[in-house]
């Protein structure tokens, strides 16, 4: 059999060469391939040899030809394909060997392989008689094959002709993206269009429910922090596991320069506690003590590792589902594993950034930027009487910061670097006010208040103020504005307008 090698991803192409080498098989190579097997010792021969033609163009052709793509597509079951290569003197090619540039590392013209795609679609067309190996993890199974069958075996061969096709769909995803995106900075607008290429990365126990499946996915050769967290213990994950955990940790590093340390409680999404402190200890305690209750089966977050000192702090407090931090002490992880042994244990790095926000709506995409803190304290406007201390400042920046991951709408009272109480998901904007003064419980006297839109009337303003708050951080934006700024002042608290909502769906 001829294998035609052209790859850009050399992992483990010396010692599969030898080996096809070692079964009686031909090698053909091209450009950066042949001068590897030339540089190791296999025998094999080259593109140019076999064409009869020089690469051209800076290496834009070199695979393009009939000799090339005659003996990758030809139907050895039909006998005019079979006439037509005897005719040109045109050996089959019985496996292709190619993988792609890696466009997204380093996007540029000269990346955009023209012969590599053409190559691979062509021989994952013929699949039934050209195997067609993108990725080095299959050359064990392409080579156990052929040793124990003397063939890629059709099953294999289809398999790894889906392999192909998604590798290839990948690649064009990737250039088409590109283009969109250079256009989109251009305009100012969203891209025309969005290219999804995904592939699975991670199996999960279950989804929402038990009876749904679950699985999380990325885009194909393309890495994301997700794939760095490293489970130390506790059972299999599910969707929601990693939904609520993302959501932690995102929250807790939109805090992390309010303080040394920041900590960080969700639950179904929402957090439930929030803090920072000088050290790990006080801030678990603290995001902890926001909502004890709500706290049973959450996601904890903490920015610092986790010693064996925190690790008893949380053991003796109600069991969390997920606990999630940049690293842990042998002792915190022992002790975990004797007294938490469910608990999923994960260290991560810090959470990457998506280019865009996408979810689905029965078969149509809705697509924005993700959101993110535009409008920083320097830009915010004090409207009352009132002026906010720097103590003020720092409980409104708080408040602020964890009511954008409250589902809308929100209310969130904070004190002395800790969320005391948490209001979301409601269909106004006065309930969110009671129940976040109610959980609150007397601990927000002297804080602040945050709300992720405006108070559309002064009754959700009367809901935190009777939670003793002294101001009040909110975007301002309402035709009633004037009238609820009025009422500030009625109670003397102090109100500053940010100028940009952040409401979360």
């Amino acid at each position: 059999m001829r294998v035609l090698l052209s790859v850009y991803d050399k992992t483990g192409l010396e010692d599969f060469a030898r080996q096809l080498v070692s079964m009686g098989h031909q090698l053909i190579a091209s450009g950066g391939t042949a001068g590897a097997l030339e540089a190791a010792g296999i025998e094999h021969a080259t593109v140019e040899s076999i064409t009869q033609a020089p690469e051209m163009l800076g290496g834009r052709v070199k695979t393009l030809h009939p000799r090339v793509h005659g003996g990758i597509l030809a139907d050895l079951s039909k006998t005019d394909h079979v006439a037509d290569l005897e005719r040109q003197s045109i050996e089959p090619i019985g496996m292709v060997v190619c993988n792609l540039y890696p466009f997204t590392s380093n996007p540029s013209i000269e990346l955009i392989d023209v012969g590599g795609p053409t190559m691979v679609r062509a021989a994952a067309k013929n699949w039934a008689h050209v195997a067609s190996v993108v990725d080095p993890s299959d050359y064990p199974t392409v080579t156990e094959d052929l040793r124990a069958k003397g063939e890629v075996s059709e099953p294999v061969r289809r398999r790894l002709a889906a392999k192909a096709f998604a590798h290839s769909a990948a690649y064009d995803a990737a250039i088409a993206n590109w283009f969109a995106e250079s256009e989109a900075k251009e305009s100012g607008e969203l891209p025309r269009t969005v290219h999804l290429a995904l592939e699975k990365a991670q199996g999960l126990r279950y989804g929402e429910n038990p009876h749904q499946r679950g699985a999380r996915y990325r885009e194909i050769d393309r890495a994301t922090w997700w794939d760095e967290v490293v489970q130390h213990g506790g059972m299999e994950l599910s969707y929601l596991n990693l939904y609520d955990a993302d959501a932690a940790w995102r929250l807790a590093h939109q805090l992390a320069d309010l303080g040394r340390v920041a900590g960080v409680v969700v639950k179904h999404a929402n957090p439930c506690g929030a803090a920072v402190a000088d050290d790990a200890l006080t801030a678990y305690d603290r995001a902890f003590e926001g909502d004890p209750m709500s706290a049973f089966g959450g996601i904890v977050a903490l920015t610092a590792p986790v010693s064996e000192e925190v690790a008893a702090e949380m053991v003796g407090n109600a069991k969390a589902d997920v606990l999630i931090a940049p690293g842990y002490d042998d002792g915190a992880l022992a002790l975990f594993a004797s007294k938490r042994k469910n608990m999923r244990v994960l260290s991560a790095p810090p959470p990457g950034s998506d280019a865009l926000h996408m979810r689905q709506i029965g078969g149509s995409w809705l697509v924005q930027d993700p959101y993110e803190f535009r409008a920083a304290r320097e830009s915010w406007r004090v409207v009352t009487k009132a002026l906010p201390t720097e103590e003020n400042w720092r409980d409104m920046e708080l408040a602020w910061r964890v009511c954008a991951w409250v589902k809308s709408n929100a209310i969130v009272l904070a004190a002395g670097g800790m969320a005391v109480g948490i209001g979301g998901g409601q269909q106004n904007r006065v309930t969110p006010g009671e129940i976040a003064t109610a959980r609150a419980a007397g601990r927000a006297k002297g804080g602040a208040a945050a709300s992720d839109a405006f108070f559309p009337f002064r009754d959700g303003l009367d809901a935190v103020a009777a939670a003793g708050v002294s101001a009040v951080v909110q975007p301002g934006g309402s035709v009633n504005d004037d009238k609820v700024i009025e009422a500030a002042d009625e109670y003397g608290l102090v109100m500053v307008f940010t100028g940009e909502r952040q409401f979360q769906h």
